[in-house]
């Protein structure tokens, strides 16, 4: 079985595939500061709980934003799994071909995630990721990787909110019964959700202009759902996009 593990700087995934089809997936919070036996024994205690071994895990995919994090991937792999992992990087094949001014500089999760909706829905494509930033990726119908946005995301935006006005509390992030809040909350809470599906439909439809077509949109991550209700330009949502470009390229790289 195999085990692709995404790391983000606010949540940790990881799921579990039995060839093509996922078994079961968790979130969990990043910790820069894990160690590989922290690591280990969290990892264990899942797959006990799933009652799946150790030992059945025989290849591993990372993708990682937090390089303060890795080592201790690398180590908890080798340590308790006894698998050299696959690490997302320059040099591993994706199938895609990278046409920024500096393709090292693309982030693990955003190669991935591409991979993923490319060999899944075919392009040209747009992929909305929300994570603790909210990025937008383009690919073209013959599969290149052309480039994207990069926007603060809905979590540290509220947060940045909460810690700059004193005044205002910090709320659930849920959708308002209307856009014309009658009280402090239901007011913070409209121009969150509000605010940022206006973001993305202005932004996708943007990107259309430059592509002289509108490509499918695929959203991930975790708002992805609570923002496409809303959206006039979001038709897809995967959860777990990520994850499933991860197995991809391990089959890509095996």
């Amino acid at each position: 079985m195999f085990l692709a593990i995404d790391v983000g700087n606010t949540h940790i995934m990881l799921g579990i595939y039995r060839d093509k089809d996922i078994i079961v997936y968790w979130r969990l919070p990043t910790r820069e500061d894990s160690t590989e036996d922290e690591l280990g024994m969290f990892v264990k205690n899942l797959l006990h709980n799933s009652r799946l071994r150790l030992k059945d895990i025989d290849a591993i995919a990372i993708s990682s934003v937090v390089p303060p994090l890795m080592y201790s991937l690398e180590r908890m792999s080798t340590k308790y799994f006894k698998v050299d992992p696959l690490i997302i990087g320059p040099g591993i094949k994706t199938g895609l071909n990278i046409v920024t001014d500096n393709p090292r500089e693309v982030g693990a999760d955003r190669i991935v995630n591409a991979v993923a909706a490319y060999n899944m829905y075919g392009g040209p494509l747009i992929i909305v990721d929300f994570g603790t930033a909210t990025t937008f990726c383009a690919v073209s119908e013959l599969g290149d990787y052309l480039g994207g946005v990069i926007a603060p995301g809905i979590g540290i935006s509220l947060e940045a909110l909460f810690e700059r006005a004193a005044k205002l509390p910090r709320v659930e992030i849920i959708r308002p019964d209307r856009v014309i809040g009658k009280d402090t909350i239901s007011s913070m809470q409209s121009g969150i959700i509000f605010g940022f599906v206006g973001q993305v439909d202005g932004i996708v439809r943007r990107m259309w202009k430059e592509f002289n077509t509108n490509p499918m949109v695929i959203a991930t991550g975790g708002f992805a759902a609570l923002i496409a209700r809303e959206s006039e330009t979001i038709k897809e949502v995967n959860p777990l996009l990520t994850l499933e470009g991860l197995r991809i390229i391990s089959n890509m790289n095996l």
